[in-house]
This record gives structure tokens, sequence and C-alpha cells, in this order.
């Protein structure tokens, strides 16, 4: 067994002697690019989505060194016709770029790991001599011309070096120089039947580009036919609840939330099986250096970019056009590149129909949080009160309530124009923030002859009332309650009837006084 090639399939069979959930249709996909122009596959995703778990199932698959049939035999991909036709058939190389990342941080890095990975292989060639100047591209066609057999290359984390070093230094030079030699080159089809990389970031524009084009990107914004095969699906989740005997709906409101492509719903896979393996709902999501990075952007308010996280904390969506990002976390030009980077990340998820990033879950909200206060923001003190007002609410306390209301409008002045029942209506989702943990939160939910502006609807197992909010902007707060009995908005919580709190919250532009009216039925 080598450290780069002749690996095997011991880090598969580890995974499946774990809690597995079949995504063996990702090596169907790969298949069908063998020997093609397509044959180059760059796929990105945010951490913790399974992408070095692919990694290990794919070179399980392909590695000629050992027999991995019994492996696959249960798994999808043994029902498709491409299965037995490249099941451990190839030389496959395995390079996982971070490695060499925490261990060489100056320009040697590129050499060491290209002088590393000559040598391993030559262990598996002794018979091919490895020549004075060499370089791996050099070894590489050599054993190719006297085996007549080309080689599949997995790179997990190959944008490590550009996460860790700049454009314009010389491990970035030296990098780029390699990526061009390995496959942009004149021998790079000969050598390779396929490519296959994994990271965080797309193939990074500019000088990078060049020297990548000629990959498939299959990523968070742009994910083509790999949307499923990161990250759990719905049905995936509600098989793993029923197997240990947990809640689905806690599940999905901690790990849910992502849309990948054309997949609306996809959990962070890491996340989910921890919690099954503890037996318990919690964040397993720590913050990293890139997010502190990020977070010094996020500090900088670029564009108005606080106040939309400040929205999307409350549950609203902003608008983001993702195509001008550079894929370099030191080029931060604007709030859409941090949006973008955000996305790429996993701290938001991105709908491209609507072009529009949401926070997508309670596991990445609580990070959102973290870094609000981490960052001194004033509306901390609103999302800290928020306990305070749900509480307040569900105890009638109506002078309690118009304080907080009026502590949370002046709190967030700078994110809204003050006088307008959008404002207060998006003040309100703010204000109500701590009511996520245990409600589904609605904003201008259908409801009986039109739309309540703001509906709590309780999760399952809480022993709550439902709650309909209703705003008026220079009304009284009776007039909020009468427009919920008119409009029948009670008919919609038709199961929470003897269980119903009716709010009706009115601002006076004039006065810059709340009031507010609670009926309970």
């Amino acid at each position: 067994m080598g450290v780069f090639i002749n690996i095997g399939n011991a880090g598969f069979q580890r995974a499946r002697n774990s809690e597995y959930v079949d995504k063996s249709d990702l090596i169907a996909v790969v298949n069908k690019t063998i020997n093609t122009e397509r044959c180059f596959s760059c796929v990105s995703r945010s951490r913790r989505f399974g992408k070095s778990m692919a990694a290990k199932m794919l070179y399980a698959y392909y590695d000629q060194s050992c027999d991995s049939h019994k492996l696959f035999a249960d798994l999808k991909i043994a029902n498709d016709p491409s299965f037995e036709q490249y099941l451990n058939k190839f030389p496959v190389i395995f390079l996982d770029l971070s490695d060499f990342v925490t261990r060489y941080r100056d320009e040697r890095i590129v050499g060491q790991m290209d002088q590393q990975l000559r040598e391993d292989i030559h262990k598996a060639y002794p018979d091919i001599p490895l020549q004075d100047g060499d370089d791996l591209m050099d070894y590489l066609v050599r054993i190719v011309n006297v085996r007549h057999q080309q080689f599949i290359f997995i790179i997990d984390e190959w944008d490590a070096i550009c996460r860790e070093f700049s454009i314009g230094t010389q491990a970035m030079d030296n990098y780029l120089n390699w990526l061009r030699r390995m496959f942009k080159g004149g021998m790079t089809m000969q050598v390779f039947a396929a490519v296959y990389m994994t990271g965080i970031l797309p193939v990074k524009k500019y000088k990078m580009q060049s020297a990548m084009n000629n990959f498939q990107e299959y990523s968070m914004v742009e994910p083509r036919n790999m949307a499923q095969q990161f990250g759990f699906t719905k049905d995936e989740v509600r098989e793993l609840a029923t197997k240990h005997g947990m809640d689905f709906d806690e599940l999905e409101k901690w790990y849910d939330g992502y849309q990948i492509g054309d997949a609306p719903s996809i959990f962070n896979p890491n996340s989910v099986i921890q919690a099954v393996e503890v037996g318990r709902c919690r964040s397993f999501w720590a913050s990293t250096g890139a997010f502190d990075t990020v977070a010094d952007y996020i500090q900088m308010n670029y564009e108005g970019l606080r106040d939309d996280i400040i929205r999307m904390l409350a549950g609203g969506r902003c608008e983001v056009d993702p195509t001008g990002f550079q894929n370099d976390m030191s080029i931060i030009r604007s709030k859409d590149d941090v949006l973008t980077v955000l996305i790429h990340l996993g701290y938001l998820s991105y709908d491209w129909k609507e072009s529009e990033c949401y926070i997508p879950n309670r596991e990445v909200a609580g990070e959102m949080v973290n870094a609000v206060k981490i960052n001194n923001w004033r509306v901390a003190s609103s999302l800290d009160a928020s306990k305070r007002l749900l509480l307040a609410t569900l105890d009638g306390d109506e002078d309690a309530v118009i304080q907080g209301i009026d502590a949370a409008h002046d709190e967030n002045t700078s994110i809204l124009s003050y006088n307008n029942e959008n404002s207060l209506a998006c003040v309100l989702s703010i204000a109500y923030y701590y009511a996520c943990n245990n409600y589904v939160v609605h904003r201008e939910l259908a409801s009986g002859k039109g739309f309540a502006d703001i509906v709590l609807i309780p999760r399952k197992n809480v022993d709550s009332p439902a709650i309909v909010l209703e705003l008026k902007y220079n009304k009284d707060a009776d007039a909020a309650i009468a427009q919920i009995h008119r409009k029948q908005y009670p008919a919609k919580v038709a199961e929470y009837a003897d269980r119903l709190l009716l709010v009706g919250i009115s601002y006076d532009r004039n006065t810059k006084q709340h009031t507010c009216k609670i009926e309970r039925i």
C-alpha cells in the first residue's frame, strides 16, 4: 500500500462500518466523464458536506490494487451499467493538499508535493526508471508509455494552497505552473482517464482560470447534475430518524434548509450523523478561520451588508449576484462577494431561481448570532431580549410587549425606514427571533380572506399556543384584532383553536409609540 498510489479501500471500508448513507450514484456521474472532454471535474462544497467521504468512495471503486466488489454490491452503483466496466480497473493517485499546507508554509510546498508523489509512485513501478530532472508529469508519461494504462487522479482540498497563499506569491505561482503542467499540457489526456478534485471554493478566476478552464465545475451555486450527491435528502434523514428513534422534525429544524441547484431541501450530512450518534440535536458547527476572515468584511458593512445579515436572521432573504466573485477570499470587493463566500462556506443557502440567499437552519443561525455578538452589533441586545418578548406575549402582558417592541424598533432604526408598515414587520421579525426555537415563523401567511402579517406555528412536541400577529400603521391595536377576526385568520390555524393568541400591534407615526392588544382564544 502506498501513500499516494495503491491506497486501497480501507478508508471506505471504515465508512461502511460506520453510519453510512448511500451516495454511490456519484460514481455513475463520474463514470460518464471517463475519457471524454468532460473528464476533469472540480466539485466544491462547504465543509462537512461529504467531500472527503466521496473521495474515499471513488478511490476504493477505481483502485486496481484491491477488490471492492463486496463493498459496493449492496449500493446503488451496483445496478448501474457502468459498474463492472470500471470497478478496480485503474491505478489511482490520491492527494490531500491540506496535509501539505499544514507541513509546508512557504514556497517549498509545491516542490515537496511533486517530489513525494514521484517517489511514492516509483515504488509502485520500480522497473520504470525515475530519471534526474523528471517532474511528476514526466514520470507519469513514461509509465503510461510502458504500461499502456491511464491513471485516475483524485485531489482532496485542491484549494487549500489557494486559501493559504495569495496570488502573486511564489507558492501560488508555483502551484499555477504545476496545475498547468499536469492538467493543460499536451500529454494530459493521454495520462489521465479522469481527474476529480474537491474543495471549498470553485476554480479561481484571473490567472487560475486559464490553468483550469477545462474543468467542469460543480459548486454550491452551480451544482449541475451533482446536486444530491452531497448532503442528505429528506427521505435519507427520515430513514435515519426512524432507525435511531429520533424526531425528524427536530433534525429538519436544525440541519435542513440548503437549496443546491434544483434540490430544494438538503441537510448538512455531518451534523445529522453526529446528532443521531449522540441522540439529540445541537450545534456541531465550530467557527473556522475562514469565517473569522469573512466576519471582518461583515463588520466593514459593504453597502448595508450588516443590515442584510440582520434581516436574514429575522427569517428574510437578500438578493445576491455571485457572478462577480473571483473565488478568492483575499479579493473581497463588495457585499455580493461576502455573501457569495458565505454561500460557498455553507453559512448561507442560495436560491438560483430568485437570485437570493438566506440562513438555512437553526444550527447556522446560531453561528450567525455568535458573529453578531462578537462584532458588538447593537442588534445583539435585541436578540437577547427576544426571549423576554416572547414570554411576555405568551403571558398576555401587553405593557411588557410594548416595551420590548419599542426597544427593538429603536435598536434597529439603522436597518430600515422607521415610518412604514414593512419596517414594523421586519423589526418584529427580529424582535421575535427567539421564537424560531419553538415555532415555525411565517411572514404574510395566506389565511382566511387575506394575509396574516406574522404567524407563529408551534413545532412538533412544543406545548405552546399558536400566535397570529397583525400589524397596523397609524391605527390602534383594536383595529388590528378586528382585522384578524374579519379576515378569519384563526381558520388557518384551526387545529390550535383552543390554544391561540391573537396579537394586534400598532405604530403611530406622529407619537412614535406602539400599542398592543392580546386576545386569547
